[in-house]
C-alpha cells in the first residue's frame, strides 16, 4: 500500500496495519490500532525528511512478503512474512524512530527485530539498526535509519552455551589467582601483583554479571534488570580501564629502572574504578538500560543490557578503540624491548641465539594479549564473512583468558612476591615501582612472565 505525504504543514504520524481479512491498508481511526495483529508508525519526522529530499513530491509505501527465500544460514521467520518499508529515498538519524508491531503466539523462541536492505539474491538478515522492544504478547521493531528496509524475524549463528561455558572456564582460573592471591599469599604484594589483581576482580565480576544476567532477565523485574545491565556494563568498561592500567604500568616499567610516584596506587585505582562508575550513572539516569533481546542459534534469549545502540558504540566499542591502539601499541613495543633485551643478554653470556619461537615465547605473548585485552579485538571483525569465524575465536580465546592470566600470574608472584621485598615503607608516602624485567631476559627467558 502506498500513501501520498501532503505538503510539509499537513504532515502527522501514519499508520498502517495489516490482517488476514484486511490486507494492508492506511488507518485512519489511531484508537483502534490495537485491535489489528500487525501495525505501522511512520512518524511526522521520516516523512518530512522524505519530502525535502525528494523535492516536493514524496510518497511511503508498506509492503508484505509472504513465503520469502530462507537465507544462507537457514534462519526461522515469524509467520513466514516480511515487511518492507519505502519512502523513494533514503532515512538516517531519526529522533522518532519508525515502529513496526506485531503480536506473536508465546513460545519457548523469543522474536528478534532483524533487518535488511534488499540488496543480493538472499536475504542478509541483522540486528544493527532494528531494535527490539517487547511488551506481553506484543513486540515492536524501532527502526532510526533506512535506504529500502525489511523487517523480520531470524536466530542467531553462535550457541549460548559456547559463551556461558567460556565464561565459566575463565571464571574458574581467575577465581583460583584470587583465592591463592587473598588466601595463600605469605609475602607483601608487588605494585605489579596489586595490578594485576585489579584486573582479575574486574574480570571476575564481568564473568560473574554475565552468566547471571539471563536469571536476572526471567524475573521480569524491570528495577532489578536495569541494575543489573548497569552493573554488567560498569565491569565492562572497567575491565576496558584496567587493560589501559596495564599497558601505562608497563610503560612506567620499561621507562625507568625505578620511578618514583606519590600514592601510585591509590591514584591508578581511582582511574580504573571511578571513570565507569560515572558513565554507568548518567546512562542509567537517562534510562537507557532494560531488557533486550539477543538471537541465538536455534532460541532466542532474554538479557538486560542497554536499549540505545548509539550508545552501545559510542561508549563501548568507541571506548574500546581507544584503548586497543594505546594497548596494542604497548604490546609491540614490550615485545620488541623483550627480544633486544634477550638478545643482549645471549651476546653477553656467548651463547648463540636459538631459532623458531620457545614454548615460553608463546606463553609471554598469549599472557600479553590478555593482560592487555588485545583477543577483544577480534569482536571488530564479526561483520559479513567473518562473522562466524570471528565469533569463534572471540569466544576460543577469551575462554582462555582467565587461564593464561593465571599462569602469568603464578610466574609473576614467583619472580615479584616470594623473592622481592615489599615496594612500599610504612615511613614515606611515595612508592617506588621499579622495573622487574631488568631480569626476566636472562636465563634464556625461561622465566619473562
Amino acid at each position: 500500500v502506498l500513501k501520498k505525504i501532503q505538503s510539509e504543514s499537513k504532515i502527522t504520524t501514519s499508520y498502517f496495519i495489516y490482517s488476514s481479512t484486511t490486507g494492508i491498508r492506511v488507518l485512519d481511526d489511531v484508537a483502534v490500532l490495537e485491535k489489528y495483529p500487525n501495525a505501522f508508525g511512520i512518524p511526522a519526522e521520516a516523512a518530512n525528511k522524505a519530502l525535502n529530499q525528494s523535492a516536493g513530491s514524496a510518497f511511503m509505501g508498506v509492503f508484505r512478503f509472504p513465503n520469502m527465500s530462507k537465507d544462507a544460514e537457514n534462519s526461522t521467520v515469524l509467520n513466514d512474512e516480511v515487511y518492507a518499508i519505502e519512502m523513494g529515498t533514503k532515512i538516517s538519524n531519526l529522533s522518532d524512530p519508525i515502529s513496526l508491531t506485531f503480536k506473536y503466539q508465546e513460545t519457548k523462541e523469543t522474536p528478534v527485530c532483524h533487518s535488511w536492505d534488499g540488496s543480493g539474491n538472499k536475504p542478509n538478515w541483522t540486528t544493527e539498526g532494528c531494535n527490539t522492544t517487547k511488551g506481553g504478547t506484543n513486540v515492536t521493531c524501532q527502526l532510526q535509519s533506512f535506504d529500502f528496509l525489511r523487517c523480520a524475524y531470524a536466530t542467531s549463528l553462535l550457541s549460548p552455551t559456547s559463551l556461558t561455558s567460556g565464561c565459566g572456564l575463565s571464571l574458574f582460573f581467575l577465581s583460583i589467582g584470587l583465592f591463592m592471591h587473598f588466601l595463600m599469599r605469605r609475602v607483601k604484594a608487588t605494585d605489579s601483583i596489586r595490578v594485576l589483581i585489579n584486573l582479575f576482580v574486574a574480570l571476575f565480576l564481568l564473568n560473574v554479571a554475565f552468566l547471571s544476567n539471563e536469571y536476572v532477565a526471567r524475573m521480569k523485574d524491570v528495577n532489578a534488570c536495569k541494575i543489573m545491565a548497569g552493573f554488567m556494563h560498569y565491569c565492562l568498561l572497567a575491565s576496558f580501564n584496567w587493560f589501559a592500567v596495564e599497558a601505562f604500568h608497563l610503560c612506567l616499567q620499561m621507562a625507568k629502572h625505578s620511578v618514583t610516584i606519590k600514592h601510585y596506587m591509590i591514584k591508578i585505582s581511582v582511574a580504573g574504578w571511578a571513570p565507569p562508575a560515572l558513565v554507568v550513572s548518567i546512562i542509567y539516569v537517562l534510562g537507557k538500560y532494560g531488557e533486550q533481546t539477543i538471537k541465538t542459534e536455534t532460541s532466542n534469549v532474554t538479557m538486560c543490557w542497554i536499549l540505545d545502540s548509539n550508545i552501545h558504540y559510542y561508549v563501548n566499542i568507541g571506548y574500546y578503540c581507544l584503548i586497543f591502539i594505546f594497548t596494542f601499541s604497548t604490546f609491540v613495543v614490550v615485545l620488541r624491548w623483550l627480544s633486544m633485551l634477550k638478545f643482549s643478554k645471549l651476546n653477553k653470556a656467548g651463547k648463540v641465539k636459538r631459532s623458531g619461537t620457545d614454548t615460553t615465547d608463546i606463553t609471554t605473548i598469549l599472557g600479553l594479549c590478555c593482560m592487555l585485552g588485545l583477543t577483544w579485538s577480534f569482536a571488530f571483525f564479526s561483520y559479513g564473512a567473518m562473522r562466524l569465524p570471528s565469533y569463534y575465536i572471540f569466544t576460543i580465546l577469551n575462554s582462555f583468558q582467565g587461564f593464561f592470566l593465571f599462569i602469568y600470574y603464578l610466574k609473576a608472584s614467583t619472580l615479584f612476591g616470594d623473592s622481592a621485598p615489599s615496594e612500599e615503607s610504612v615511613t614515606t608516602e611515595e612508592t617506588v615501582t621499579e622495573n622487574p624485567y631488568e631480569d626476566l631476559a636472562t636465563e634464556d627467558t625461561k622465566k619473562i612472565i
